[in-house]
Order: structure tokens, then sequence, then C-alpha cells
């Protein structure tokens, strides 16, 4: 009788789910909801709700019947590697604007290198949401 009434005192475990791949997702391809589902069993490290993986840009390939895994998803990218942008400084009043070349890839708010085509110098900048490249001191 005890280790019923101890029993009654044990919440019932919730049934976890991961998502999964529907199809094969390669690099840098936008996940579209029809490329995923939920399943039943839990990863460690996967994502959990559908709503999180949908609409990010995948940065590894993940084939069918896989979780997708916390690092192979990403926001999507603004801008490409060797593509042109305008580099923008700006410090106490001062603002200057440049014309240069993104030497990576990436999405908004990270840092990528850049390279100033009139000088040909090699820069580091964060990526604004409107594509332009703030470049910091």
């Amino acid at each position: 009788m005890r280790w019923l009434v101890l029993f009654a005192f044990v919440p019932a475990l919730a049934a976890a789910e991961t998502v999964v791949a529907t199809q094969t997702i390669r690099p840098q391809q936008i996940i579209t909801a029809d490329a995923v589902r939920l399943d039943p069993a839990q990863v460690t490290g996967a994502y959990a709700v559908l709503d999180a993986v949908i609409g990010q840009e995948a940065r590894t390939a993940i084939y069918p019947g896989r979780a997708v895994m916390r690092g192979a998803v990403g926001r999507p990218a603004l801008v490409d590697r060797n593509q042109a942008v305008e580099l923008v400084y700006a410090h106490a009043g001062l603002r200057i604007k440049a014309e240069g070349r993104s030497l990576g890839r990436g999405a908004a708010g990270e840092r990528i290198r850049v390279m100033n085509v009139d000088s040909r110098t090699v820069l580091f900048g964060t990526i604004s949401p409107d594509g332009r490249i703030l470049v910091n001191k």
C-alpha cells in the first residue's frame, strides 16, 4: 500500500517531441513547413518546436529522418560571400561611407570580414538589418 501512495505523487512524464527532417535539406536552404515534422522521440540538443525551425536557414545538410539539431540552423543570410556592400563608419558625428566587398557570409548582427574596394584594406564589420556593414574602430 505504501508503494501505491508513493506512485500517486510521482508526476507523469510529458511526451517529448523532436523536429525531424522529412526530406533532404541542403546547406543555405530556407526550411519550409513541408520539410520538417514532429517525431514523438526526444533527442538531446534538437529542436522541439516546429515554429523555431520554419523560416530558418540550414547551416549544414540535414537528411530525412534525422533530428534538426540546434547548431544546424540559423537566421537567413543577408550578405553572401563576394557580394558588393556599403561600408559605414560612424563616430562622434562623423559618418564615412565606402564601397566594399564581403569576404564572408552572414545574417543580421553577425560579424564578417569585408574589404574596402578602394584601399584593399580588410576590416571586420557587423551586418545591419538593411544589409550595410557597420565598421567599428
